[in-house]
């Protein structure tokens, strides 16, 4: 009965329901299957953990909630990058990818520290593939280690461990063991270097932290806002511009871009009856592009040009070049060029241009009228 009951849609509760334990019990199933393998993961690099000194703070990152659907943000609610959000929960696909990936690790041992200098001194000397990937795959766990500090910053722990997996290569390539320093010490900052990095470019649609001073903002914002909230301050931008050395407009801007969602231009209005018209209808057009401000720009340009034509046929011979020159091309003539031209001196040209422009403007006076701004036009 039940059964037929669910195909005929009487129990949409119920089947909800079910699915809904049924779900979860999938996901406590999957959970215990991959638990000892982050386990392992979390205990094996115990060797690295003691030199590379891995926090489990990523305050500095503003975690706000980013909307997912177009009703979201139509809705105005706007994240709160001041508020830490809630961890993202693995869907059952993450598990059993992650768990593949976690599992396929332990394929590759570790490498004692004096196994790893001498692989490292021989790579550094002959420069073989293979030495360099005995080094990358003995580290792979540092790299899913510093990732998981990040997974609350990116919804894929997958995409971060990719990201620093090229980091970790990237450090291969550059470290040098003579200095005294272990492979995974070096390795940390490079692989936190590409999650960064892949999260800042990842945050946002519309890219943020394109400068120096946004970059230590977008990472850095929050913790100082939290940092003076408790010695009691009420914290104003011009404090976080002092405390972070940047601007107090930077501050503001990069707040105003943290609190605020984004939503297409061409996402259709919710309201709208007819359903074809889109946000970007109803975006308020710069002062210089409304139609009516184009028109009449247009119409002044054709009128200005007529009678600049007719005042230059007053003109002949040397002031009609300069006019030409000087006042109507584009790029204009040099006063030396002209000076030499004519025979005159460059002050002369000078002078001569001078009295054109006071001509040029009492005759435009007279025919367009005290309303044009004349000197702003002949300049």
């Amino acid at each position: 009965m039940l059964s037929t009951a669910l195909r005929n849609g009487k129990h949409d509760g119920a089947s909800d329901s079910l699915s809904g334990r049924s779900s979860a019990r999938a996901r406590a199933r999957a959970a215990e299957k991959i638990s000892p393998h982050l386990k392992a993961v979390s205990a094996e690099p115990d060797a690295h953990e003691a030199e590379v000194g891995l926090g489990d703070d990523v305050a500095g990152l503003p975690l706000g909630r980013i909307p997912e659907t177009d009703d979201d943000a139509s809705s105005g609610a706007a994240p709160a990058s001041e508020s830490a959000a809630p961890a993202v929960e693995p869907s059952l696909s993450d598990y059993s990818t992650i768990g593949a990936y976690l599992h396929e690790l332990r394929r590759y041992p570790l490498m004692t520290r004096e196994e790893e200098h001498a692989v490292a001194v021989r790579f550094c000397k002959q420069h073989e593939p293979a030495l360099a990937s005995r080094l990358i795959t003995a580290n792979l766990r540092l790299v899913v280690k510093i990732a998981q500090e990040y997974r609350r910053a990116h919804r894929n722990i997958l995409d971060l461990i990719q990201e620093g997996n090229i980091g970790l290569i990237h450090a291969v390539q550059k470290y040098d063991p003579y200095r005294g320093v272990k492979l995974s010490s070096y390795a940390s900052w490079w692989i936190r270097a590409y999650i960064l990095k892949f999260i800042l470019a990842n945050w946002r649609l519309v890219k943020v932290g394109t400068t120096q001073a946004q970059r230590k903002l977008f990472f850095n914002l929050r913790k100082e806002r939290e940092k003076l909230e408790k010695q009691g301050y009420e914290v104003e931008a011009k404090h976080l511009a002092a405390a972070l050395d940047v601007s107090e407009q930077e501050v503001v801007e990069m707040e105003r871009r943290l609190n605020a969602s984004e939503t297409s231009l061409d996402a259709p209005m919710r309201s709208d009856e007819q359903g074809d018209r889109t946000q970007g209808d109803f975006v308020r057009a710069a002062p210089g592009l409304r139609p009516d401000v184009q028109v009449e720009a247009g119409e002044f340009g054709a009128i200005l040009k007529e009678k600049l034509h007719a005042f230059g046929d007053t003109l002949r011979d040397r002031d009609l070049e300069i006019f030409r020159d000087r006042l109507l091309n584009d790029e204009p003539a040099t006063l030396v060029q002209i000076a030499e031209r004519f025979g005159v001196t460059r002050e002369r040209v000078r002078q001569i241009e001078e009295r054109l422009k006071r001509r040029l403007r009492q005759y435009l006076e007279g025919e367009l009228g005290d309303a044009v701004q004349i000197d702003d036009t002949i300049d």
